[in-house]
């Protein structure tokens, strides 16, 4: 595939970011991050109306059967508005697994509802540091789940979950039933991810697939929300660039603006390259999609992007000097995004053993 979009892609795109920058606004985001338990209801019945939560669901199913690499524009878009709800990239994910491995009653009744954000959906995989643990605590067996997943995005909210459990002694996909779970909430960094400790007590479920392919599935999904994720942390990192851009061609100092400057002017240079590496890796990685190399185009993806909006969020703040630390000027919004996004699906270290794994053959 070419590096660049063709017309449709490039529609999307901007059609996208237009309506976003018409419908978000910053006072509303920055209440979102120190509100347990909410978030930002315009966006998300945007993110219904423009056809998002079906964009990448076949047609059967109420979609609108595009691919990962609409998604990604999606997301970008989505990134440079700091959207404040998490539910489209692990609603995919959920999305996708029921696709891949679920009936034909259960993909009838749950696919449609995910589409036209009837419900809400989650995945849950992580347990401590591992994003995906090789024999998960959480255990299935006769229909329920039993055990607890920790610090699941979207766990405060979402009505399903795409679950990693122990199934006799064997690694498992799950769908769980979120209804009779136990929510804590979790008072975080950024609170419009509704992150939240889920606690089974016998909660309904349905096995999906278990063994090696379950494993298979499992890194293929989590790969697919990294994609998905680096995104958005390049929509966010590029937003970041043109502020601080903007701001250094209008702040002065010494009688000049301060871009003139070197030690500025470097800096926002450098950053650009960060936001060009990361931009290529996602196009590449969303073009991938079911590729044999699909795994290590998402490492790539998500090592590059999670680069390029941490160094754009703390680069930026300095840039703006004081004003960069007042709650006013919103770089809280991207900054905390950031670090947000850097450990939902894995860290940069669980990201860097993948790619060296997948480059050389060897198990990390």
């Amino acid at each position: 595939m070419s590096i660049l979009y063709d017309d449709g892609q490039q529609a999307i795109a901007t059609e996208s970011r237009r309506v976003l920058d018409a419908r978000m606004d910053k006072d509303r985001l920055l209440k979102l991050l120190e509100q347990q338990g909410a978030w930002d209801d315009i966006f998300w019945k945007t993110a219904v109306e423009q056809g998002w939560t079906a964009l990448a669901l076949p047609e059967a199913y109420g979609g609108l059967g595009l691919g990962l690499v609409e998604l990604g524009l999606v997301a970008q878009a989505c990134g440079a508005a700091t959207a404040g709800a998490p539910f489209l990239t692990v609603g995919d994910g959920a999305a996708q697994a029921v696709l891949a491995a679920g009936g034909d009653d259960l993909k009838a009744s749950l696919l449609p509802a995910l589409a036209s954000g009837e419900k809400l959906a989650t995945v849950a995989f992580a347990e401590g540091n591992a994003p995906l643990p090789s024999l998960p605590e959480a255990r299935f067996a006769n229909g329920v789940l039993t055990g607890g997943k920790p610090g699941v995005v979207a766990g405060l909210r979402a009505d399903v979950a795409l679950v990693w459990a122990n199934h006799a002694g064997q690694p498992a996909l799950v769908l769980a039933d979120l209804t009779a779970a136990k929510r804590t909430a979790i008072d975080s960094f950024d609170n419009s991810r509704l992150y939240a400790d889920l606690g089974f007590d016998q909660v309904p479920a349905t096995l999906l697939v278990d063994g090696a392919p379950a494993l298979s599935l499992a890194q293929t999904i989590l790969a697919r929300m990294a994609v998905v994720t680096a995104h958005e942390q390049t929509g966010g990192a590029e937003a970041l660039l043109f502020i601080a851009r903007d701001y250094a061609n209008t702040r002065k100092a010494f009688g000049q603006p301060i871009g003139g400057f070197q030690s500025v002017k470097h800096r926002i240079a450098e950053l650009y390259g960060l936001v060009e590496l990361a931009r290529a890796n996602c196009i590449h990685a969303a073009a991938s999609d079911g590729s044999p190399d699909f795994l290590k185009a998402a490492a790539a993806a998500r090592l590059s992007a999670t680069e390029a909006y941490d160094t754009t969020a703390r680069d930026t703040v300095q840039i703006h000097g004081g004003i960069g630390v007042t709650w006013e000027a919103g770089l809280h919004l991207h900054m905390r995004r950031a670090r947000s996004l850097a450990i939902e699906q894995g860290n940069m270290f669980f990201w860097e053993d993948l790619l060296v794994s997948e480059l050389t053959g060897v198990a990390a």
